[in-house]
């Protein structure tokens, strides 16, 4: 028996990162054309983002999957699944660039995945929900339905016949609490 976490913005909404959804002016500039047409712009963009998250701090959700162990999928580009501790995660759209690659970031991948780019970590994620089984949990925190890759593993979550939990507010307290009874009641579960 195992737990795979699959989290989105909304678990870092609780950490002072605020979502692509409440930032469009953000998120219509992550795609690879308007990096290719407008690379100041772009970077700029990259640097605000890299300013928003610089001081962030992972919060109690982040610190009970890294507690337990449980490999995380984030959608999320902010470190702070690893920055809490945990060891096994899969960033779906990459991370940021470092500090001395901000001058080009327009031309990097991965750092992070841009609309418009392939998103190589998809196919593990999809291996590693699809190694699920009846006797398994996928939790998924913070996550909304408004892409694809988020619904995709929803629904091969399904197919495996897993135990599926959905945490889309308050993942600070819920998310603990919900890790706490689930090891209580399976103690194999972070084995």
């Amino acid at each position: 028996m195992k737990i795979i976490a699959f989290t989105g913005a909304g678990i870092s909404k609780q950490s002072n990162i605020p979502t692509f959804m409440e930032r469009p002016d953000i998120r219509d500039r992550l795609h690879r054309s308007f990096a290719q047409r407008h690379p100041e712009e772009y970077n700029q963009t990259i640097a605000e983002l890299k300013a928003g998250m610089a001081n962030a701090e992972p919060n109690p959700a982040h610190y009970a999957l890294a507690q337990y162990n449980i490999p995380v999928i984030t959608m999320n580009i902010d470190g702070l699944h690893t920055k809490a501790g945990s060891k096994k995660v899969l960033e779906l759209h990459g991370g940021l660039p470092e500090d001395n690659e901000m001058d080009h970031a327009s031309t990097l991948h991965n750092k992070p995945v841009l609309y418009g780019d392939p998103a190589p970590n998809y196919e593990r994620a999809f291996d590693w929900v699809s190694n699920l089984d009846a006797n398994d949990i996928f939790i998924v925190v913070g996550c909304s339905y408004h892409t694809a890759i988020a619904n995709d593993l929803r629904h091969i979550a399904q197919r495996m016949g897993c135990r599926i939990y959905e945490i889309q507010e308050d993942a600070a307290h819920q998310l603990p609490a919900l890790l706490e009874r689930l090891i209580a009641e399976n103690p194999d579960l972070t084995k």
